[in-house]
């Protein structure tokens, strides 16, 4: 034991005592327990008359080489007048205190640690399994620009005959006899058809590449580790929206998308988490719908919180299992196709945001997601 522990007889006779006590006597007494320091010697005179009359007596001694002893006396009648005496060295308590925060704070810095770099492994595993559809929707778009870059060169081809025929116009002498020419020219070239056409060839193509720039910015928003990010206000229906646009190529093949979005103040929050958020609950919706079904999402806004609820018209979960679902590694799906963890880690996000994840489900009526988040953190020093 770190403390001091002595046991004394009525008439001042000592009993026990171990190698703390007998330590903490030689460092801070005269004499110690083996030279003479009695009972009345190791506490004030009044000590043993509270102790006696109150059953217990407890102090701070201080000593001339600055240390201070935490002293209890405990009296027991019933014992024969016996005395039990516990001494505190409060350097020693304070050195303990000191290492145990210095541990305390060591051990987060590594719980932390640990949970960034689950949670960033967790996003590459959705990137992962979202990887061919992704690219899908970077393919279509490139596809099509790459096609319209092919027919804008031949348009470039044919528009700069034009031009040489009209040069070639000017520079002879009398211009006019060159209109056949010319007139055969835009028809062999089709040069109205065109001019019809190269302005929404160009529209494709411009929203082709926007659309691929969205995806990638949308990927890199989502991919964010957490030391990138802090806190911030953000509009839930733009990660929402982020989400269903990196997720749309898993879904659109079975899903009918309903969505009933409400007004929504701006939320203080880590968006790319609650991004990872929306994306594994979509995740779960899109493969519990099966082969057609619909997933509805909607918003609101009440008091000083918003919601989010996601709802999908699967087969629905077992009480048994709903009551399992946030647990670490749990999962019903098979072997390879999922860890287990997705639902975990978003119970953890929220939570992290002072919020909370409310499920309902029936079996064979589907299940609804509801994640519930305040509209702006708590003060620092009202969180418990």
């Amino acid at each position: 034991m770190r403390e001091g522990v002595l046991v004394y007889q009525a008439d001042g006779r000592l009993l026990y005592a171990n190698d703390a006590a007998r330590t903490l006597c030689r460092d801070c007494y005269p004499r110690d327990l083996d030279s003479g320091l009695s009972l009345d010697g190791l506490v004030p005179r009044d000590a043993l008359a509270v102790a006696r009359e109150q059953g217990h007596w407890s102090g701070h001694l201080s000593f001339a080489d600055q240390r201070m002893l935490l002293v209890h006396v405990y009296h027991s009648a019933e014992q024969g007048g016996c005395f039990l005496v516990l001494m505190q060295d409060l350097r020693q308590i304070r050195a303990y205190e000191q290492e145990l925060l210095r541990r305390h704070a060591e051990l987060n810095v590594r719980l932390t640690a640990a949970q960034e770099k689950l949670l960033q492994a967790e996003k590459l595993a959705s990137i992962g399994q979202l990887a061919a559809g992704v690219a899908h929707e970077i393919n279509n778009p490139i596809g099509y620009v790459h096609s319209n870059l092919g027919s804008l060169q031949e348009y470039l081809h044919s528009l700069f005959a034009l031009i040489d025929a009209y040069e070639r116009a000017l520079r002879s002498p009398d211009p006019r006899t060159m209109i056949p020419e010319i007139d055969q020219t835009r028809a062999r070239l089709d040069i109205d058809f065109i001019i019809r056409d190269l302005p929404q060839l160009m529209t494709e193509s411009r929203e082709g590449i926007e659309r691929v720039t969205r995806i990638v910015r949308d990927l890199k928003d989502f991919s964010r580790s957490e030391r990138d990010e802090s806190w911030k206000l953000a509009d839930i229906h733009a990660g929402l929206e982020s989400t269903l646009n990196i997720i749309w190529n898993e879904l659109k093949y079975n899903t009918t998308l309903e969505k009933e979005y409400g007004e929504l103040p701006l939320v203080e929050c880590l968006p790319s988490q609650l991004n990872q958020v929306f994306l594994n609950i979509l995740i779960n919706a899109g493969q519990a719908i099966g082969e057609r079904g619909v997933i509805r999402v909607r918003t609101g806004h009440e008091d000083d919180h918003v919601w989010i609820e996601i709802s999908d018209s699967g087969p629905g979960i077992p009480p048994d299992v709903v009551q399992r679902i946030f647990d670490p590694f749990f999962t019903t799906k098979p072997v390879g196709k999922g860890t287990g963890l997705g639902l975990s880690i978003s119970y953890g996000i929220v939570a992290k945001h002072h919020g909370r994840i409310d499920v309902e489900s029936k079996v064979g009526e589907g299940s609804t997601f509801r994640i519930v988040l305040p509209v702006r953190q708590p003060p620092a020093e009202a969180v418990t």
